[in-house]
């Protein structure tokens, strides 16, 4: 199973930036997609950007399409994710997750999860 821990999180007012970091053991390369997650309080987890390992293919939530980034970098088994033009609805904790058994940006196909980091946006 692969091994992931987040960081990055932290409180900004609105307009502001953050980059999270998820850092993963050596399992990613059998990793088929990365994905990050938010969940706000009485909420359910809902998909925010997830990039295939392989060949670097994104895809985004509507809600955040234009002001995030999702990138990886092979050589450091790390992905990002570049948030700008924060907004107090991006407020919440951010799972950084692992599909390691196809191409897939489900909740459900992803097995391995990161702790979460807290990201609050101020207005």
């Amino acid at each position: 199973q692969v091994q992931l821990v987040e960081s990055g999180g932290g409180s900004v007012q609105a307009g502001g930036s953050l980059r999270l970091s998820c850092a993963a053991s050596e399992g990613t390369f059998s990793s088929y997609a990365m994905g990050w997650f938010r969940q706000a309080p009485g909420k359910e987890r809902e998909f925010v950007a997830g990039i295939t390992w392989s060949g670097g293919s994104t895809a985004y939530a509507d809600s955040v399409k234009g002001r995030f980034t999702i990138s990886r970098d092979k050589s450091k088994n790390t992905v990002y994710l570049q948030m700008n033009s924060l907004k107090p609805e991006d407020t919440a904790v951010y799972y950084c997750a692992a599909n390691t058994k196809y191409v897939s940006f489900r909740r459900t196909d992803f097995g391995s999860w990161g702790q979460g980091t807290q990201v609050t946006v101020s207005s």
